[in-house]
């Protein structure tokens, strides 16, 4: 199945965030072979050495779509690229680890379900009248950069700001010092404090 226009992408996306698993659904139906070819086609290797060959691109695709932020976006080629950088990037290390962390996160910090970031470049900022709707839309944005760095990046921001370890602990479970840890996590805001801001200018543009 492939969407006969932008709109129904934009379309499915919405039933989704308003709850209708019809919307899910159909963007898996209509992305889905697609999605797998060009991951594929850059992962092979990596997938052949995983058992759940078959599964694990629909799975990828899935659970950012349950448990990541809402994103919208009007054309088709550009969800399509944000789906396999995604995917690409959770598939390439600690897969297990990142996607019971992403599920953790979305249901003991739930946003409100009208936080949707719109992607569609150039990025129009929409004045907000709630500093507590401002905070949720800056967390989602957050999140959303986190799918898109490396893993070691995402990990350690994940384990200094939601689970609150101390850069000693989190230095003990890495295997490093406090110090290197310190030195990392700094290294992994900057990589993602990049990769919110070229979202928030330009949307996904680099279409694969």
């Amino acid at each position: 199945m492939t969407p006969k226009s932008d709109s129904d992408t934009s379309r499915f996306l919405k039933q989704w965030h308003e709850g209708d698993q019809g919307g899910l659904d159909a963007l898996v139906g209509a992305h889905l072979s697609w999605v797998r070819v060009h991951v594929r086609k850059r992962l092979g290797p990596l997938l052949r050495r995983k058992a759940e060959t078959n599964d694990i691109v629909q799975d990828a695709m899935v659970q950012f779509l349950r448990y990541g932020p809402s994103v919208l976006v009007s054309d088709s080629r550009h969800f399509r690229a944000l789906i396999v950088k995604i995917v690409e990037n959770s598939l390439r290390n600690k897969y297990d680890w990142f996607t019971a962390r992403r599920r953790a996160i979305s249901r003991e910090n739930p946003l409100p379900p009208d936080t949707v970031l719109h992607l569609d470049p150039p990025h129009d900022s929409v004045d907000r009248p709630s500093q507590l709707a401002q905070r949720h839309e800056h967390e989602a944005w957050v999140r959303l950069g986190l799918e898109l760095i490396d893993l070691e990046g995402s990990e350690i921001i994940i384990l200094r700001q939601w689970d609150n370890l101390s850069y000693a602990a989190i230095g003990e479970r890495l295997g490093i010092s406090a110090e290197a840890a310190r030195a990392r996590y700094g290294r992994a805001v900057m990589r993602l404090a990049e990769e919110v801001g070229k979202l928030r200018r330009n949307g996904i543009v680099n279409v694969v």
